[in-house]
């Protein structure tokens, strides 16, 4: 592939439908907790370790496999982590008491961060004038991974037992895998740098780009409003006067695909030179929609349209940081993608625990209160960047 040519539309969507998959690993366990406690015989609170489990995975490798991808050749390093996705897997659906699927599902963890090894090499064979369009169709696939993960896994479960799904999900990844190893171009990796100092090099990459840690901030702020919103979510549709049960709060979900269509939008408004300005507009929306949520206690109408214009905004946000972030060093995109990544993973953790600590002491109307604040100071550390990038070109 040469530079003046397009990434061929075919295989922008295999690498969206492959990162799906890959991310979608991390949460087929979830609605299935109940399931695998009766069938071991363990308390759910134990069953629900697991998913810290195979979250713990999936931290270990954004740290320690993700930034091989600046080292190692990505048309052999991504099938070899989706045929080692399988097999964990399928080590899973075969585990006959919980530690061994706890050691499975730390290895699907591991394994899952394949998906971020996919958006930087789409965003290193993309030309500069499509580099937009095509992040925002691979990252729609990682949302619609991530939204559709939680409904396939109880459709299967529901007609097979939670076993079932994991096998499924094995031989997802060992199909992908093959047409990845046969589709994917190569492109030469970095040379003369060994794997100990390729993972010391990000400490060093941070502390080096300002504009990374300003988005690393951005990131975690997002992820953390997003976790607060899906946690608090189910605590909210519980309770009068809503009272629904787990199927239909589960549809909530499929809101999100607004979100999905949303990035792909965002992603041509970027390739048209407006990065800044639509990262604000996204942080704007979120606030607002934040706003607008104060009322979804009363009405169903205003919490579905509140959800829609977090989720649109949210997702155009994240295409506008990994866009930013993936044009700062182009040899580095995988260590970059591990510290922006990682920054959002953490950010998560933080507002998925405190959304439930707010949710017990005052309701929903302080969960969104403490979003909005976070909402407002992500608003304000946009601000702060537009005007350093304002003094940097008038320097």
């Amino acid at each position: 592939m040469t530079e003046r040519e397009r990434v061929p539309r075919r295989l922008v969507i295999l690498m969206a439908i492959a990162a799906g998959a890959a991310v979608a690993n991390l949460y087929y366990a979830q609605p299935l907790l109940d399931a695998i406690a009766r069938s071991l015989g363990i308390e759910k609170e134990t069953a629900g370790l697991l998913v810290t489990f195979s979250q713990l995975g999936y931290m270990a490798g954004l740290v320690l496999v993700v930034p091989l991808g600046d080292l190692v050749e990505r048309r052999r390093l991504v099938p070899r982590a989706f045929a080692l996705a399988a097999l964990a897997l399928a080590g899973t659906a075969l585990s006959p008491a919980l530690p061994a699927i706890a050691v499975a599902l730390v290895l699907v963890g591991v394994t899952s961060v394949a998906a971020q090894i996919l958006i930087p090499f789409a965003a290193t064979l993309a030309r500069e004038d499509e580099r937009g369009r095509v992040m925002g169709i691979v990252m729609s696939g990682v949302l619609l991974g991530v939204l559709l993960a939680r409904t396939i896994s109880g459709l299967l479960a529901s007609y097979g037992g939670w076993r079932l799904v994991f096998a499924i999900a094995a031989g997802a990844m060992l199909v992908l895998g093959a047409v990845l190893a046969r589709e994917l171009p190569p492109y030469p990796p970095v040379r003369g740098v060994r794997y100990g100092s390729l993972l010391r090099s990000v400490a060093a990459i941070v502390r080096e780009e300002p504009l990374l840690r300003r988005r690393m901030l951005l990131g975690g702020l997002g992820f953390a409003n997003f976790t607060i919103l899906w946690t608090s979510l189910t605590f909210l549709l519980v309770d009068p006067p809503y009272g629904y049960g787990e199927g239909a709060i589960g549809l909530f979900g499929l809101l999100g695909v607004a979100g999905a269509t949303a990035a792909q939008v965002a992603g041509r408004i970027i390739d048209r030179g407006h990065v800044h300005r639509l990262t604000g507009i996204a942080l704007a929306g979120i606030l607002a929609a934040r706003g607008v949520l104060t009322g979804a206690e009363e009405s169903l109408a205003v919490l579905i349209a509140g959800m829609v214009l977090f989720d649109v905004s949210q997702q155009s946000a994240l295409v506008c940081h990994q866009n930013v972030v993936l044009h700062l060093r182009p040899e580095a995109r995988g260590r970059i993608t591990t510290a922006q990544v990682s920054s959002g993973f953490i950010g998560g953790a933080i507002g998925s625990a405190g959304a439930a600590a707010a949710y017990a002491a005052g309701g929903w109307q302080l969960v969104n209160g403490l979003a909005a604040g976070l909402a407002a100071i992500a608003l304000a550390a946009w601000a702060q960047e537009r005007i350093a990038l304002r003094r940097a070109r008038g320097a």
